[in-house]
């Protein structure tokens, strides 16, 4: 195994010209992938927080959002302890901000070279360390291993393409495994395929994100928004919202879209990733499509047809604003988004073929009435069509969504039994 570590190694050495280009090909969308790259080799500016630490590592946006609810049961059960969260992108950076402000320490995780890993653990001198998700770093693991300190992976999951991709590996990747002091899985089917990987002893506590709630001023900001975007000359009109959207899923929904017939519809469109909301704003001009910013914090006129979400932080706000909502990443093959915040607002889900990284998730919505799953643009055109003209369905699904989020709560309290340190 000490082979294929080195061999490991020596391959990230090869490739670190190329990791540095990818810093700079990102940051003309994002210039803030330019900030701190310091702390990408484990040299820190900041002081490390007194001891005892504990270290928490949510790689972007989605596993930041899912670390919340321990983030906060932590510092609950452990008040004299302080929390180190650490991140790959600047957009999972920018939400712990928006997420903890001050109340945690923050920085990048170093890229897996042993002495950036060695920086890392001396500088900040955790307890204990979580990783939230499929985050197997065998350098990392390693040497958290080989210096006693308890590290675990959380919420885990694993797909079945993601499964085939380690089995390439797989000596390396087992001897990660078995080197974690525990590992709590998302479902049994995710507990099975790390087994098969050579995990041993993993234990199936839920997701992570069915504890999150909706901030109440979030929700109430979507109320008001949705008095302001939902009446059109003193009339209600439907508001379908496409959440997450990735490269190419604007396009399709907005053909498909067409050759529907909603009447006055309002579509609100929030990308994933904010490089890509001047992309999606010249997208609907050449659609045609009259859209406002959200940004621009105006009245919406009563021409416009759509609502650019170029915010970040207020996913829960849209969600409230609107009657029903497409989870993107899921029309094409990006594995889909989180659906369960939309849940947990009572909203009604629309999602595509793609789901494998949300599998169990969606596959529970779907079972209790939650969300609608089609094959392709033209299915989620007909389901929203569908939809927004039954408001005794919608009612029905809003009031499944809400007991669905409801009844798989409890992962934060399962995971916190088992870490030990």
């Amino acid at each position: 195994m000490i082979k294929s570590r080195c061999v490991y190694t020596l391959l990230l050495y090869l490739l670190l010209p190329l990791a540095l280009l990818r810093l700079l090909w990102r940051a003309r969308r994002q210039r803030e992938y330019l900030a701190h790259i310091p702390e990408r080799f484990g040299r820190y500016r900041q002081a490390a927080p007194a001891p005892p630490l504990i270290w928490i590592h949510a790689v972007s946006v989605g596993e930041t959002r899912a670390a919340e609810p321990l983030v906060r049961e932590l510092r609950q059960r452990y008040p004299g302890h302080h929390i180190l969260l650490t991140h790959m992108t600047p957009t999972g950076r920018a939400t712990g901000m928006a997420l903890f402000g001050d109340e945690v320490a923050r920085g990048y995780l170093p890229y897996d070279f042993p002495s950036a890993v060695a920086r890392f653990l001396d500088h900040f001198k955790p307890a204990v360390g979580i990783l939230i998700e499929t985050e197997i770093w065998p350098n990392l693991v390693h040497t958290c291993h080989q210096r006693g300190m308890p590290l675990y992976l959380v919420n885990a999951r694993l797909s079945e393409k993601s499964l085939a991709r380690y089995r390439y590996i797989a000596p390396l990747v087992t001897a990660s495994l078995r080197e974690f002091s525990g590992i709590a899985a998302q479902s049994s089917d995710d507990a099975a395929r790390l087994t098969a990987l050579g995990a041993a002893d993993v234990k199936v506590t839920g997701n992570l994100k069915f504890d999150i709630v909706p901030p109440p001023a979030m929700v109430a900001r979507g109320a008001r928004w949705r008095e302001q975007w939902g009446m059109n000359h003193g009339q209600t009109r439907p508001v379908l919202l496409a959440a997450s959207t990735r490269e190419g899923e604007e396009a399709l929904l907005i053909e498909a879209l067409r050759a529907v017939d909603i009447p006055d519809l309002l579509l609100i469109v929030v990308p994933r990733h904010p490089q890509r909301f001047a992309e999606v704003a010249a997208l609907l001009e050449r659609a045609g499509i009259k859209y406002q910013r959200r940004s621009a914090d105006t009245v919406l006129a009563p021409d416009m047809r759509a609502v650019l979400g170029d915010s970040m932080g207020e996913m829960f706000a849209y969600y409230a604003a609107c009657d029903a909502a497409f989870i993107g990443g899921s029309l094409v093959p990006f594995g889909g988004q989180n659906l369960i915040e939309a849940c947990a607002v009572g909203c009604p889900v629309i999602v595509g073929p793609h789901t494998y990284n949300f599998a169990e998730a969606t596959r529970l919505a779907v079972a209790a009435g939650a969300a609608l799953q089609v094959g392709d643009a033209a299915g989620v055109a007909r389901a929203a069509h569908d939809l927004l003209a039954d408001r005794a369905q919608l009612r029905q699904m809003a009031r499944a969504a809400l007991d669905f989020a409801r009844d798989h709560r409890g992962a934060t309290a399962r995971v916190l039994d088992l870490i030990r340190w």
